[in-house]
């Protein structure tokens, strides 16, 4: 069996990164921080990943996207891009959520954290709920044990290994992990009043 050739691909945070994985060998790669936009560069990106390995949509095996948790609306464009991809290519699509790609790049014991909002963060206790952790909190774990946060380079090659040994158990679609619901408010202007003809 070749060697199986995976594009992955992550938004979750104030960044777009995306990794060519050829079998054990990362062989295009890019990553750039970005607090918007992450839409509009996304594409581009893949093509310029794809053509620095030398390689076509055509010629991949599977698709890894980062799942998050993380920035809600990060999350939506790079799950619906990898689920457009997997549909237009006819290959599987894998989520990866962050957590287990960043557990898969330590190398010395530490609790994987994603940062969130005001200085809380993301935790997943083992064979518990995803859940979002008050700073006291973190503060105190981090007295006994190390915390490890993502860094966008090492987290979408985690998502680009580990999805190479996912895809051919038939993942399902990848879908958002979102741990807490989108904080949009509701529009504040009044509902159009509709006329009577």
């Amino acid at each position: 069996m070749t060697a199986p050739l995976v594009l992955s691909f992550d938004t979750s945070a104030a960044h777009v990164a995306a990794a060519l994985l050829s079998g054990e060998h990362i062989i295009g790669f890019k990553v750039e921080e970005m607090k918007r936009g992450q839409a509009e560069r996304l594409m581009p990106m893949l093509e310029e990943v794809l053509a620095e390995g030398g390689k076509s949509f055509a010629d991949l095996d599977a698709i890894g996207v980062g799942v998050g948790p993380g920035n809600f609306t990060g999350i939506r464009i790079s799950v619906s891009a990898a689920r457009g991809l997997a549909l237009g290519l006819g290959i599987p699509a894998v989520g990866v959520n962050s957590f287990d790609a960043i557990e898969a790049g330590l190398d010395h014991p530490a609790v994987p954290v994603v940062p969130g909002p005001r200085g809380q963060g993301y935790l997943s206790p083992k064979g518990e709920v995803p859940y979002l952790a008050t700073e006291e909190e973190l503060n105190d774990i981090a007295q006994d044990l190390a915390l490890a946060t993502p860094k966008p380079d090492s987290l979408v090659e985690q998502i680009a290994r580990l999805a190479a040994k996912r895809y051919q158990d038939s993942p399902p679609a990848p879908a958002p992990l979102y741990i807490k619901p989108a904080d949009a408010a509701p529009p504040k202007d009044p509902a159009p009043v509709i006329l009577d003809q």
